[in-house]
């Protein structure tokens, strides 16, 4: 099997409400990129990409567009169903750039899922005994509206907790206090300041809290921030944005750097990659939450997929953002949250595809014509 063709399309994503995070970052929409990969033996694969605006991580939707316009056409006559090979080869046509190859290799496993006749999960491992429970976020906003907006997440089956810090030291000691005093038995709750804390203010917070059950995540913007606050302060950490290359994840290991870690899948390159991290974590013992980015419902399924080859024990939620979005590419299809809960579709491959009358013309098209 190979190659013969690779379409990108665009999609605007509004969001129902504007987003925020510390250090004063605000998203009102989201910019989605979308690939298509098609074969000489009939069989197309999809796949999403969708950073989080341009100033959450390095990577913006132009740079991602650009990169996979560079990609593309080097990627005719390629075998999708090594995906090993596929990604090393990437790797040396185009330095960095993990977003737009994380869209690729998205594609690669849809198909290869199809010619198997299988569900990704199964070729990432099999399926463990995990109903993918969800982790929900909660924004940064007054006190009052994110207590509220935690009550309405429990009512929807929510069990899982992502808390926003950033409003100032103040007030985020409060909703720390606040919202632990009030969880219930079974809940989690992290308190996820982005990396927007100082080591100072991170110190500062955690030991106002030090006499309460609390895990946080990514504090600083380092990774050498955040095991300087390591160091002074006694609570669960759980590294983010932080955790990019296997290596990465390897040497927070080692240092004992944290007990949790969130695995973004366009972030590390995709499922090829992701799967590697997967696995060194297990055999660490280290607890996973995850997404894919943000997207629409085909980035959440592929979360869903890599969610439910880790085993319950050790899966903390899947971040979902088709909540947060006024588009819908894929009506009715692909993993959907019923009771706070995100199990992917048991179909071939992905199990979910665009629609595309509603993703419209392609930004660009490649083939073994051109």
């Amino acid at each position: 099997m190979k190659i013969s063709a690779i379409s990108l399309y665009g999609l605007d994503l509004p969001l129902r409400t504007p987003q925020v995070l510390s250090r004063g970052r605000k998203f009102d929409q989201f910019k989605s990129t979308f690939i298509k990969i098609d074969t000489d033996e009939g069989i197309s694969g999809w796949g999403e990409v969708c950073p989080w605006g341009s100033s959450y991580l390095p990577a913006f939707p132009g740079g991602l567009r650009a990169a996979l316009m560079e990609i593309a056409p080097q990627l005719i006559g390629q075998d999708p169903m090594r995906p090993e090979v596929v990604v090393r080869y990437m790797d040396r046509i185009l330095a960095g750039h993990i977003y737009a190859k994380a869209a690729v290799d998205f594609a690669i496993w849809d198909i290869m899922g199809k010619a198997l006749s299988r569900p990704i999960y199964d070729l990432l491992g099999g399926k463990e005994d995990n109903p993918v429970p969800r982790m929900a976020s909660v924004h940064l906003d007054s006190q009052s509206h994110m207590e509220a907006e935690i009550e309405q997440k429990r009512a929807a089956g929510f069990r899982n907790f992502s808390v926003k810090m950033g409003r100032g030291l103040e007030a985020d000691v409060e909703t720390i206090k606040s919202v632990t005093e009030r969880k219930r038995a079974g809940e989690l709750f992290i308190f996820d300041a982005n990396g927007g804390w100082s080591p100072h203010e991170a110190t500062r917070v955690m030991n106002a809290v030090s006499h309460l059950d609390t895990t946080f995540e990514q504090p600083c913007l380092t990774y050498e921030e955040c095991l300087h606050v390591r160091t002074r302060t006694r609570q669960a950490i759980s590294l983010d944005e932080c955790m990019v290359e296997l290596r990465d994840f390897v040497r927070a290991l080692s240092d004992r750097g944290c007990e949790l870690v969130s695995i973004k899948l366009a972030r590390v390159g995709g499922l090829t990659k992701a799967r590697a991290i997967r696995d060194l974590c297990l055999a660490y013992d280290i607890n996973l939450f995850m997404m894919c980015m943000a997207g629409t419902v085909v980035n959440d399924t592929v979360a869903a997929h890599f969610a439910q080859t880790i085993p319950a024990s050790r899966f903390c939620g899947a971040w979902s953002c088709q909540d947060y979005i006024t588009v819908d590419p894929a009506p009715m299809l692909g993993a959907r949250t019923v009771n706070g809960h995100m199990p992917p579709p048991d179909l071939p491959g992905l199990g979910v595809e665009p629609d595309l009358t509603l993703l419209g013309d392609p930004l660009a098209v490649y083939n073994s014509m051109q």
